[in-house]
This record gives structure tokens, C-alpha cells and sequence, in this order.
């Protein structure tokens, strides 16, 4: 059975042995499972136009399903260590903008969210989406690599309570703070903060298993701490031993679609322009998350280019059709499954045992809730440190390319999304290698992927007229 295993997934091939993938992939898992609580709080609370909400408990289980279903497939066959879950940012969109300002109905939005994920599939099929990506030149995807560890970094401060944001009722220029009130005199503070030495140490020393042995270690001082501290003084988490271990999942909205729905009730135009914003942001999201796993797992080539980009492509494309019939949002590869590839993962068999701990999430919700999120950002942040050694390959002496490359990487951060950074990028690209006479010299799809994120970013405006 192992060698049948080594010889599917190429585990010798790539430098890894079972043991290490069943040990990373279940740190991937740990460092993702915040998204089976963090999605339901995003859309299982939104009422739509009709005033139903779809519930915390239900997207809560289909959120866990999906992930697992995907991540599963993502292993299997694309055999690469990337997991897929809910992807943050466009399950905002869907709740913010597509649900509840736009007029539509929860079956009608996961019902543009499917096809998206079909043009993004057919896309994949074709060969365009694989030649977007070889068209991106070396240091931008570097800089893209780099930017997704800084957005990852920035999750590990804020869910680890270290860094907050400030209201704008202080009236001050300052947007974000230090801890709580200019302060990290707090327990979670202390947690995350105790939680970041034990990672650093692990992963200093070599520790097999390092990030998620400091998971588990810093869970342990959280429990003992909240077991002596008022849990009012906890301002994320209260970790508590399990009650129970949980029981039957409510998959009822699982299937909930309507696929048309959206073009009729809001008409043609104003529904194309909704699922264009999905599409661009479901395409460079995945792509951008793709190409710093894959540089960080040293699995791409001397271009920075995944092998069998193709069909990686097809199957992550696929997790938006998935998302959208589970009603949980379009799935994708996850930037925070870059945590298992630190400790090890290079084979989509870490994918595998990540998918089936998703699957058994829906049943033991109590386990997974007992890691408070102080114990799991500061892997997070060991993530960001890692991927920011990217920083190197990008040829900074060259303005041209070090202006955009510094953007991709800022803006990804700053304004909390990774298909942000890569348009700003992209346009900036464009922009400044024509200033330095070498517009000819920009491979044409860069140009119109930069064209494209010209009409996604006046995308408010354009709605708003044909609204007004």
C-alpha cells in the first residue's frame, strides 16, 4: 500500500514520506478550520430580499463538506498539497454587495456563483487560463508570492488580536493599532504572542512537526489561562473543553440554486456585470494563491510554472461550481494551507488527509472549536516570513518592474485581498514598462488582463449608472 501510494502521488519523488504528508496535512487543516466558523458568520446572517437567511449551522456543515469534497479531488487529482475552502473576499462580495444591496435572492446568487465557476472551467479546459499564467513574468509572480505571504501575515494580527482596527470615530490617521486600545497588555495578546515564540522556536530548531506542535502547545496555555481568567477578558476566543462530539450535519441548503433567477429579477446586464466581478476575482485569486504555493513547496519550475498547470486549473475551477451548490461561496485554493507546506507537504495526499478531517469536521464541530484563533495565527505569520523570501527574486534594480512588484505586494495587505494586489500590479505593469519604452516587449494577455482590471475596479461606478 505505501509504495502504491509513493508511486501515485510521487511522495520519494518530491522529497517527502507519508508520515510527513498525514502530519502536514493535518496542520493545513487546523490552520483553515477557522473557515468553517469564520463563513457562516459572513453568510449564514444576511437576509436576502426576501428576508431568509440561510443560517449559521447549515453553511457552517456545508462549508465543511465542500472543502472536503474539493480538497479531496484538488489531492487526487492534481496531486499538488493545495487545500480548498470558502475563499475570503468573494464570500463578502456575495453577502455585501450581490445579496444584499443588489436585490437578489440566496439561490439566485449561488446561482451566478455556479456559473462563474463554469466559464472558469471552460477557461481552464481551453488552455487560456495556463497561458495567463506563463504569461506573467518572473518577478511578478514573485511579487505575488510575496504579497500573499504579507496578506496571510496580516490575518495572523488581526485574528491573533494583535493588531486591531481603529474606529473612525478616533478621529486619527492611524487606520489599524496595536492590540486593544494601543495596548497587547490582554490575554489573547499574551496567547498569540507566547504562541509566535513556540513557532519560531519549532521552526528554528527543526522540530518534525513544528507548526503543529505549536498549535497544540499554545491551545494547551489558552485552556489553562481562560481555566483562571474571566472569559469576558477574551476578546476572540474562549477555549473550553468539548461538551460533546457533536452529531448530524444540517446539509439542507445544499443544492438551494437558482440559476437563471438572478437575470430575470434583475435584470440581464446588471447580472452579467455581477458574475464578471466573480469571474476576475475567483480567476486571479486562485492563480495568485497558486503561484506562491507552488514556488514556496518548490514545486515549480526555473519560470516559476506548476507542472500540469492545466489540470490543476480545471479541478480548482470546479470549486466555484461546488461553492455555489453548496451555498457556501465559491471554493479555491487556500493561501493558509501554505502551513501544512512549511511542515512538509509536497503531494496531494496532505490534501487528502486535510479534506477528510473537513468531512469529519461536519460531525466533531466541538473538537476543531476547542483551538481558540489566538493558538492558530501565529502560524500564520511564520507563513508570511517564509513566503516573503520571494523578495529576492524580484529584480528591484529595474524600476519598471520594482514599482508594480512593490504595489502587488502592498496592496494585497492593506486592502485585504489578493485580486486587489494582482490588478494594481498588473495595471501598473503595463503602465510603467511602457514609460520605459518596452511596451512591445509586454505579452499581449498582460495587456488585456490589465484591461480587464481597469473595467473590474470602475466596476461600483458602472453599476452605479445603470442603477441610476
Amino acid at each position: 500500500m505505501n509504495k502504491v501510494l509513493d508511486r501515485y502521488f510521487h511522495i520519494s519523488e518530491r522529497g517527502s514520506t507519508i508520515g510527513t504528508e498525514v502530519r502536514a496535512g493535518t496542520v493545513s487543516f487546523f490552520a483553515m478550520a477557522y473557515i468553517i466558523l469564520l463563513n457562516p458568520l459572513i453568510l449564514g446572517t444576511v437576509a436576502d430580499v426576501n428576508g431568509t437567511t440561510l443560517g449559521v449551522p447549515q453553511v457552517a456543515a456545508a462549508t465543511a463538506l465542500v472543502a472536503g469534497v474539493m480538497t479531496i479531488a484538488f489531492g487526487a487529482i492534481a496531486k499538488y498539497p493545495f487545500a480548498l475552502a470558502a475563499g475570503l473576499g468573494m464570500n463578502t462580495f456575495v453577502a455585501v454587495t450581490v445579496v444584499s444591496t443588489q436585490g437578489v435572492t440566496w439561490a439566485e446568487a449561488m446561482g451566478l456563483i455556479v456559473i462563474e465557476g463554469l466559464i472558469i472551467v471552460a477557461l481552464a479546459v481551453s488552455g487560456f487560463r495556463t497561458a495567463v499564467f506563463n504569461a506573467i513574468p518572473h518577478s511578478m509572480k514573485a511579487a505575488m508570492g510575496v504579497g500573499i505571504g504579507m496578506f496571510i501575515a496580516m490575518i495572523g494580527f488581526v485574528d491573533g488580536g494583535f493588531v486591531t482596527r481603529v474606529p473612525d470615530a478616533a478621529n486619527t490617521t492611524v487606520p489599524v493599532g496595536l492590540g486593544i486600545n494601543g495596548s497587547i497588555a490582554t490575554w489573547p495578546a499574551l496567547v498569540f504572542v507566547l504562541g509566535l515564540i513556540i513557532c519560531g522556536f519549532c521552526v528554528i530548531r527543526n522540530v518534525p512537526g513544528g507548526l503543529f506542535a505549536g498549535i497544540v502547545v499554545t491551545t494547551i496555555v489558552a485552556m489553562i489561562i481562560q481555566a483562571f481568567v474571566d472569559s469576558e477578558s477574551w476578546s476572540m476566543a474562549t477555549p473550553e473543553p468539548p461538551s460533546s462530539l457533536g452529531g448530524m450535519p444540517d446539509l439542507s441548503i445544499v443544492g438551494n440554486v437558482d440559476l437563471f433567477g438572478a437575470f430575470v429579477n434583475i435584470g440581464v446586464l446588471t447580472a452579467v456585470l455581477l458574475t464578471f466581478t466573480l469571474l476576475l476575482t475567483n480567476f486571479f485569486d486562485a492563480m495568485g494563491t497558486m503561484t506562491g504555493l507552488g514556488h514556496q513547496a518548490k514545486l515549480t519550475d526555473e519560470n516559476g510554472n506548476l507542472p500540469e498547470m492545466k489540470k490543476a486549473l480545471v479541478v480548482e475551477g470546479f470549486g466555484a461550481v461546488a461553492g455555489g451548490l453548496g451555498n457556501t461561496s465559491s471554493n479555491t485554493v487556500f493561501a493558509d494551507s501554505s502551513a501544512g507546506i512549511i511542515d512538509g507537504a509536497r503531494t496531494g495526499l496532505a490534501n487528502i488527509v486535510t479534506g477528510v478531517l473537513f468531512l469529519l469536521a461536519m460531525f466533531l464541530t466541538p473538537l476543531y472549536e476547542v483551538v481558540p484563533m489566538e493558538a492558530a495565527a501565529p502560524v500564520l505569520v511564520i507563513v508570511g516570513v517564509m513566503m516573503a523570501s520571494q523578495l529576492t527574486e524580484i529584480e528591484w534594480t529595474r524600476l519598471d518592474i520594482a514599482i508594480p512588484s512593490f504595489l502587488t505586494i502592498v496592496v494585497m495587505p492593506f486592502t485585504y485581498s489578493i485580486a486587489n494586489g494582482i490588478g494594481v500590479g498588473f495595471i501598473s505593469f503595463a503602465i510603467f514598462s511602457t514609460f520605459a519604452g518596452r511596451a512591445k516587449q509586454v505579452h499581449w494577455i498582460m495587456w488585456l488582463i490589465a484591461a480587464l482590471f481597469v473595467v473590474y475596479f470602475g466596476m461600483d461606478p458602472l453599476m452605479d449608472a445603470i442603477n441610476g
